[in-house]
């Protein structure tokens, strides 16, 4: 990473002209590693809760779908909140995120970390996806930080959108995780209906920061592409540490994503060293 690439990121975010992307890698952030923090750890510890046919022991979605096929919905929702019961403490990165006030954040995992570092700040609120096999023709559900339920039009109030497309633990246990939810939202993502206008018009003239993401899986690709959508001409970055895989290497020329070869701990004294010297 360069110093210029460095200050021109600092600058977007105290500028709120781009919005962090999270993803399940922000976990390795935190001290207690309490919660599965990858889709193969997730897999896994439901199949130690029931049984499974051992090809899709590592593959979350159609091992979510099995237990929603033979062991019925309920049971993989509480499979899913036993699962991301223990909140992790918020990481220092975590923390500063929520202090810069930014219109919109993403977080694509479903252990509520951010929104628990948000709990000290004013005026923002929860934006998830949520299974339409248990909210029928509803894409998503709006709530407070007591996890209050609120409709569209109070939450064009918030001054900080906390985006969870995936859903999350709490505080309702909304979960897009089986193959049927995935189905249902990728059918139409391309035409945006599963996206909140909200979502689509805060990310308007807007870059994308990726945090704790990779894209070497299809669904992670599709979400992030499509919510990317429209957004504008970046920039965009990503913070990904380490060697890629090709598709990896495919999406980000496709998207026109900077990446950044470091780890989140060394990304975050980056910042806050550079930020302290401009202080």
């Amino acid at each position: 990473m360069t110093a210029m690439q460095l200050d021109a990121i600092i600058a977007a975010l105290a500028e709120k002209r781009v919005i962090p992307y999270l993803g399940p890698g922000m976990l390795a952030l935190t001290v207690e590693k309490t919660v599965p923090a990858t889709a193969v750890a997730l897999a896994e510890q439901l199949a130690a809760k029931t049984t499974l046919p051992f090809k899709i022991r590592k593959n979350l979605t159609a091992a979510a779908q099995y237990i929603e096929n033979f062991k019925h919905r309920k049971t993989l929702v509480t499979l899913m909140n036993e699962a991301f019961a223990h909140k992790a403490e918020p990481a220092p990165l975590h923390r500063h995120l929520a202090t810069l006030q930014l219109p919109l954040i993403v977080d694509a995992w479903y252990d509520g970390t951010m929104a628990t570092a948000l709990a000290g700040q004013q005026g923002w609120g929860m934006l998830q996806g949520v299974s339409r096999a248990e909210h029928g023709d509803q894409w998503v559900k709006y709530y407070l930080p007591d996890g209050s339920p609120v409709d569209e039009v109070q939450a064009q109030q918030w001054r900080t959108v906390l985006y969870q497309p995936i859903g999350c633990v709490s505080p309702a246990g909304n979960y897009i995780v089986s193959d049927s939810d995935y189905v249902e939202v990728l059918t139409e993502i391309d035409i945006q209906s599963p996206i909140p206008a909200l979502v689509q018009e805060r990310r308007k003239g807007r870059g994308f920061l990726f945090l704790g993401c990779r894209f070497d899986s299809q669904l992670t690709r599709s979400y992030a592409r499509q919510i990317m959508k429209r957004s504008g001409n970046g920039p965009h970055w990503a913070v990904l540490p380490g060697e890629l895989a090709k598709n990896e290497e495919r999406f980000l020329q496709e998207q026109n994503i900077t990446r950044l070869d470091m780890d989140l701990n060394a990304f975050f004294d980056a910042v806050t060293e550079v930020q302290q010297v401009a202080a």
